[in-house]
């Protein structure tokens, strides 16, 4: 069974060691039908290419991961799509599945699971990491507390994690495709909702509960 294939990360070298681990499959051919680097070409690849399969980055300039898996399944609602990030946190997989994602690895997975997770999904299966599990599993156990940052939107949730990472007002609404005046909107909500006074406690908290990029990625 030949299984076509979107990529869609913003670094070629991650996209060219995915289309290798997948052309190189001994049991499953796949079909690398299209790459694309941000959520415009991704958007713009899943309307014009026939694929089974759509291995997403959360993390590509443009609008959020989030949000683009809900507007391809509102599209394409055939579509699987796996996600395929540097983020372990549980919050960022809930948030991917309850928009519609099939299917989510981190980036330290072993090519043979990458295979696995693709060809399962592609079937009509729904794929998740031992490690992520787990984690699903021991929150079964613990108190039934909403953490700050589980009471905001998707979009807040973005933003949220952009200015913790850093980024101006500015910079934000220009790969958000949103104005400043909105950014700041957010930031505003933002900082109510998790009872925060200002910035720099929301990057406080942001490191604390582990929501910020690994630097060392690629």
């Amino acid at each position: 069974m030949m299984i076509k294939v979107i990529i869609a990360d913003d670094h070629a070298l991650m996209r060219d060691g995915l289309r290798r681990i997948l052309e190189s499959a001994r049991d499953v051919q796949f079909e690398v039908v299209g790459e694309g680097c941000d959520s415009a070409t991704t958007l713009a690849l899943v309307r014009e290419r026939a694929a089974q399969v759509l291995v997403l980055d959360l993390s590509m300039p443009g609008r959020s991961g989030v949000d683009l898996i809900k507007q391809i399944k509102d599209e394409k609602p055939a579509l699987r799509i796996l996600v395929l990030t540097m983020h372990a946190e549980q919050q960022y997989a809930v948030r991917a599945f309850k928009a519609g994602a099939s299917g989510y690895l981190t980036k330290e997975c072993a090519s043979a699971e990458l295979v696995s997770a693709v060809t399962k999904i592609a079937s009509g299966g729904v794929y998740i990491s031992m490690t992520m599990a787990e984690r699903f599993a021991q929150s079964l156990n613990e108190p039934a507390e909403t953490l700050p940052h589980q009471r905001l939107s998707d979009r807040e949730f973005e933003v949220f994690r952009r200015i913790a990472a850093g980024q101006t007002i500015t910079e934000i609404a220009q790969e958000l495709c949103v104005s400043a005046k909105t950014v700041s909107t957010y930031k505003v909500r933002i900082l109510e909702k998790m009872q925060m006074p200002h910035e720099a406690a929301l990057v406080r908290y942001a490191m604390r509960h582990k929501l910020l990029d690994d630097p060392d990625e690629p």
